[in-house]
């Protein structure tokens, strides 16, 4: 083990990139770690698909690197992050995500599809290195920019347009009538005697004037152009060797719920047939994608759609400790140290746990811990990261925590998941005095719905899916075990004489069967 300061030129390079790799962005690709086995090769496959996955689990680095990679072979691919369409009512927000998906593939047309293979400063901003790929047809590639520019344009026209105004459209017909009359028929015109006609003819027309009343609306206009979308996809296909195209939408749990079905619904329908591929990436229970009805609305997962999970939980603890250690190991090597050198065995599990197995809280948690530390090294304490340095580090972690879930919810959800939190708060806290709790398997209704919401949210934490509890009033009864976020009770919230379960080993099992731990709402 190399003799490493916490205070040294490496260790605050380390800690840099850790702060830069929190966030999602082309730079960190090249730190990019498979959160699950398959999970890329997946991704780049033509099938439609939800990728689920709490926020900061690795769904956009996942989505990021296959469009990395598709830039890499010219593929046509567009990215759309739906967060900034928040609070957009429909159909105003089918539009806006439509043109920003058009302006996403017409940007890819315009530069990546016919860029010069040997422009290196252009291709960093994508890549890390030379596209796979020679440019594409100039000539074809500019005649379909052309389209996308027109299309582009008759869709923001009729989003600052007024929906359901009344609209008065004027027509005009003219109808043709003609009249002939003979003059002097049958009178004598000349020497010959001969008998001669003069005909006069005269031609009129009447105008008629239509005027049609109606009202505006979006809704029909969409459907009734979505044929001329699909030529927009089909003109790709030509331009483009691989023949397919890829839009990747991220978070899509970012708009309201009862219009997801019906954005992914439009977009498969353009998609359908016509060699584009839909990558969409959300959280799971707080989005709703399909909803049954004649005709259905949405993507049915199994027959439009796949799924790729990417919620690695403190469930599978030893499979989520080795995935986030080998990025801690990643961030490590790019500045020329170890992890073992700069942490103890102890802060690393208390870093897995701390984080719920989220990446991205397992390395914000572990910026501040290393601040944490620090400061405990400058007043001469261990050289090393330890378990308190993390246990300080995820109680101040807690203001980003509920930032995070300030974003991604509504308003008006925001009471029910405060309540039905605190509830659980103060029962762990204060009535089983111990970090996790259990649930009867076998509940159900609107506040159990709302506590794997807060799962999702990274509040709590599942732990188990099936334990048993060792008295006879429950024999025969399967819970479902869940840890209270470790922010909750820790740091400046630190709780003196809580059980701190550590469901992970093997000794603990007993522990988590205890019925004193049963909750009920």
């Amino acid at each position: 083990m190399a003799n490493i300061s916490l205070m040294s030129q490496e260790v605050e390079d380390f800690a840099i990139l850790v702060e830069e790799t929190t966030r999602s962005t082309n730079e960190g690709v090249k730190h990019f770690v498979e959160p699950a086995q398959g999970a890329l090769r997946r991704v780049l496959s033509k099938r439609h698909q939800l990728v689920f996955g709490r926020r900061g689990s690795g769904k956009s680095s996942l989505l990021r690197k296959a469009s990395h990679d598709l830039a890499k072979s010219r593929q046509p691919h567009a990215w759309v992050d739906l967060e900034p369409f928040k609070g957009h009512s429909y159909p105003d927000l089918l539009i806006s995500i439509l043109i920003e998906s058009l302006n996403s593939f017409q940007s890819w047309i315009d530069d990546q599809a016919t860029a010069a293979t040997n422009k290196t400063s252009f291709w960093k901003r994508f890549i890390q290195g030379k596209p796979t790929s020679p440019p594409l047809d100039r000539a074809k590639c500019k005649k379909l920019s052309e389209s996308f520019t027109k299309i582009i344009s008759e869709l923001e026209s009729e989003l600052h347009s007024e929906d359901n105004a009344e609209i008065t459209q004027t027509s005009s017909s003219s109808v043709g009538t003609s009249s002939t009359s003979s003059l002097g028929a049958g009178l004598s015109q000349g020497p010959i005697g001969a008998n001669a006609s003069q005909n006069a003819s005269s031609d009129h027309s009447i105008s008629n004037e239509n005027v049609e009343l109606r009202k505006r609306s979006k809704i029909d206009f969409l459907r009734r152009n979505i044929m001329k979308y699909q030529k927009l996809f089909d003109g790709l296909q030509e331009v483009s060797p691989e023949g397919s195209s890829y839009l990747f939408l991220d978070d899509l749990y970012h708009i309201r719920r009862d219009d997801q079905p019906q954005v992914i619904d439009y977009f498969h329908s353009i998609a359908k047939g016509h060699s584009l591929w839909l990558k969409i990436g959300t959280i799971r229970h707080r989005s709703n994608w399909y909803l049954h009805g004649d005709p259905p609305i949405g993507v049915k997962l199994g027959d439009d759609a796949d799924e790729i999970n990417l919620d690695l939980t403190l469930e599978k603890y030893e499979v989520t400790k080795a995935f986030l250690v080998q990025i801690l190991s990643n961030l490590a090597n790019a500045t020329n140290i170890s992890h073992k050198d700069i942490l103890t065995t102890g802060a690393v599990d208390r870093l897995v746990l701390a984080s719920g197995g989220v990446a991205r809280d397992f390395l914000g948690i572990l910026r501040r811990a290393i601040g944490v530390a620090q400061e405990r090294h400058v007043s001469g304490g261990q050289s090393r990261i330890g378990a308190e340095d993390v246990n300080m580090a995820a109680g101040d972690y807690d203001t980003t925590k509920r930032d995070e879930f300030k974003r991604d919810i509504f308003s008006e959800e925001e009471n029910s998941l405060d309540n039905i939190f605190g509830e659980v708060k103060v029962f762990c806290l204060d009535e089983a005095n111990s970090n996790c709790f259990l649930l009867d398997q076998s509940d159900s209704g609107e506040k159990i719905d709302v506590l794997a919401e807060l799962v999702d949210l990274k509040l709590l934490h599942k732990v188990r899916s099936r334990i048993s509890v060792n008295t006879k009033s429950q024999q025969g009864k399967i819970f479902e075990a869940y840890m209270l976020d470790l922010s909750q009770y820790s740091g400046a919230r630190k709780r003196r004489g809580l059980e701190l379960i550590e469901f992970w080993k093997k000794d603990s099992e007993n522990k988590l069967r205890k019925s004193s731990l049963i909750f009920h709402f």
